[in-house]
């Protein structure tokens, strides 16, 4: 006996939605009823174009060799960071807190989020050059990678690869990814939580789209741990896209945002509450704190010390309203000093394509992908620009390495949105306006150069002219349009390419260091008629041998010396391992076995005796002497207990560091009171054990 199938009613057609569909097409998705070409175009990895994914590959290992090739050339680099590393590998109180010493005297300026990276490559790699660069390095081509990706959801993998391709090719961006400043987390996270917030805004529920968005808040929480005040400069761009493009409703998109709002705080602030409520008497003294406070750092010298100038200690940028090589205020400053070489090149071109997309897109839907872009990437540059332009605190022109991600990222979607509409003419021009202009810029920078390919300016010249008539005159003529695109192209990643090989080629040492092989300085000559950027002597490149005129007080920029040159990096002095680290010194540092084998007043002397005896060094006033890192009664008590062995006289420029009201200072003098001095190695030391 056989019995029959049944057969199932068809389904009901389901009822279209138009949320769902839009949800599903930014997953890649098809809806029902869309076309083949839609389903071809949105399917992943296999609906992109063939030369997508190879592309990419060609770009991150171009990066990488750019970042990694002969990195650990600059030896320590910056002898103060590096120094904190080290002390890291000695103790564990000196990884959590960010302690200059192993001793955990003090730490350094900035919260640890920078060294914990490090140190737990120098732990496990063994504590060397390679060991403490090569993170950064790889930070750099994460940070490209993720660049790619957030431009390449919203404008496509062409856009994606130039936005990409302009991070790594920024001077500021090579010279910080080959360096320990903590300038190379940072942008890494920042561009982690804008391609967090670009997941965000794609994401097919509400659920998905708040964890998202507490993973950007995360990520910016993280950064604050990294640099402090600088992490929130995106923080407007970030709330702006999602609140203007998210799919939930206002409401909604608004208790996102302020649940992105408390991890960010609370990803920043478990740390500080950490610091805050250790007992005093048994972590490190905080580094650039006038309270000793965590808290008052990031709110006084790191915060509106920065934008207003004098606030705090000195501690790692000069805090008392020292602009330092930044040049003046105002809102020319990016495009002069040091700072037009090393991320300028392509502001110009950005800036334009960011007014004419956002024109072209006045009338598309809220959610518009290409206008959430160009928010997101604009909203970054602009904050970003504007702050660095006029904070009145201390300005380095590496800083302006957190603009790179910003102005790649406009150019390339502002870029695109004009490209598909190249049918038009305006559109053409606005495109030919802003070769011309970026072409403009390269030669005006490289003629002012004082490097050897100040030739390349008339090549870049040629190929601005040529890109601009071609984009211009090509109108449905796809080859002449193609021939434009590529001059374009070309002429504008010329200059800046340039200046990145060169400044990869060489070593860069010290606090201040800068980009290329040589000292250039565009714009403004101070007013004693000397070239600096912003007036004043201007500094040597990193790896010369001098420089003068730098300002003291700076630990993330300021005095510092070459590890391998002597007195040397930007700024001269004793910053470096240079007349301080004499043979006979470190031998005889090396030979104790005490807490601290030496005190010395200033930190950068400090950083440089740890690294070349490898022992713990107290500095009792921070960078500049002028921290109350060390009362002279507590060091009283450390000599009678035996826990320092030697006192290293001479500070900062071979002064005893600090106002002669200081700790530091009324330490040295009673030192140099109660103590015999004798000379090791050109240095003034006292025995503080006889």
């Amino acid at each position: 006996m056989s019995t029959a199938t049944p057969v199932r009613p068809p389904r009901p057609p389901r009822a279209p939605d138009p949320g769902r569909h839009r949800a599903e097409r930014a997953h890649g998705v098809a809806p029902p009823g869309a076309p083949g070409r839609f389903r071809r175009r949105v399917r992943g990895a296999e609906g992109e174009p063939r030369w997508s994914r190879p592309a990419l590959l060609v770009l991150l290992a171009g990066t990488a060799v750019l970042y990694l090739w002969n990195l650990s050339a600059s030896g320590w680099a910056n002898d103060f960071y590096a120094a904190a590393v080290q002390a890291g590998t000695q103790s564990w109180k000196a990884w959590l807190f960010g302690s200059l010493d192993s001793g955990n005297a003090i730490t350094v300026d900035k919260p640890p989020a920078a060294l914990w990276v490090m140190v737990a490559s120098a732990r496990i790699f063994g504590f060397s050059s390679w060991s403490v660069l090569v993170p950064q390095a790889l930070m750099g081509v994460a940070s490209v990678g993720l660049l790619h990706a957030a431009v390449k959801r919203w404008a496509g993998p062409a856009a994606g690869l130039l936005a990409g391709a302009a991070l790594a090719l920024t001077p500021a961006a090579v010279l910080m990814f080959r360096f320990d400043n903590p300038d190379a987390l940072l942008v890494l996270l920042l561009v982690t939580a804008a391609w967090a917030v670009t997941r965000a805004v794609d994401a097919a529920s509400v659920k998905a789209s708040s964890w998202w968005l507490v993973a950007a808040g995360s990520a910016v929480g993280f950064a604050f741990l990294t640099k402090m005040g600088q992490a929130l400069l995106v923080v407007p761009a970030l709330g702006l896209v999602y609140l203007v493009a998210g799919a939930p409703q206002l409401r909604t998109r608004i208790v996102q945002l302020l649940g992105a709002l408390a991890a960010m705080v609370v990803s920043a602030g478990w740390f500080i509450a950490l610091v805050e409520l250790w007992p005093a008497d048994s972590r490190p003294y905080i580094g650039g704190s006038t309270t000793n406070s965590l808290l008052e750092l990031a709110l006084g010298y790191n915060g509106l010390g920065r934008l207003l100038g004098g606030s705090g200690n000195g501690g790692g940028g000069g805090g008392g309203g020292n602009t330092g090589f930044g040049g003046s205020a105002g809102i020319t400053r990016l495009f002069t000093g040091e700072i037009a070489y090393e991320v300028s090149w392509l502001l110009p071109a950005a800036l334009i394509l960011l007014l004419a997309g956002l024109w072209v897109t006045r009338r598309a839907p809220r959610t518009d992908r290409t206008r959430a872009g160009l928010l997101l990437w604009g909203g970054w540059t602009l904050v970003t620009g504007v702050v660095f332009s006029y904070m009145s605190g201390t300005m380095h022109p590496y800083y302006t390495v957190a603009l790179a991600p910003g102005i790649a990222g406009v150019l390339a979607v502002g870029g695109r949105a004009l490209w598909q509409r190249r049918a038009s003419v305006w559109a053409r021009v606005t495109l030919a306006l802003a070769v011309v202009a970026t072409g403009a810029w390269s030669f005006a920078l490289l003629a002012a150069s004082s490097e050897s390919f100040t030739w390349l300016r008339w090549p870049v010249a040629a190929l601005a002219l040529v890109g601009a008539v071609a984009l211009v005159a090509g109108g449905r003529w796809r080859r002449v349009l193609l021939v434009g695109v590529t001059a374009a192209v070309l002429s504008g990643l010329a200059g800046t390419s340039a200046y990145a090989v060169a400044t990869a080629s060489v070593a860069h040492t010290g606090s201040i260091p800068s980009v290329g092989t040589t000292s250039s300085s565009f714009g403004s000559s101070g007013s004693d008629g000397v070239g600096g950027p912003g007036g004043g002597t201007p500094p040597a490149a990193s790896g010369t041998d001098g420089g003068q005129g730098v300002p003291t007080g700076m630990p993330d920029g300021g005095q510092g010396g070459s590890a391998d040159r002597g007195q040397g990096g930007p700024g001269g002095g004793t910053g470096g391992t240079g007349d301080a680290t004499s043979a006979e010194l470190t031998a005889l540092l090396g030979s104790t076995d005490t807490t601290w084998s030496a005190a010395v007043s200033t930190s950068q002397t400090a950083a440089s005796l740890e690294l070349a005896s490898g022992t713990a060094v107290m500095s009792t006033g921070g960078w500049g002497g002028s921290d109350s890192a060390v009362t002279l009664v507590q060091f009283q008590q450390d000599v009678a207990e035996g826990k320092i062995h030697y006192y290293v006289g001479g500070g900062q420029g071979g002064g005893p560091g600090g106002a002669s009201d200081s700790t530091s200072s009324r330490i040295a003098e009673w030192v140099a009171e109660n103590f015999t001095a004798t000379t090791v190695g050109g240095q003034t030391v006292y025995d503080l054990t006889t």
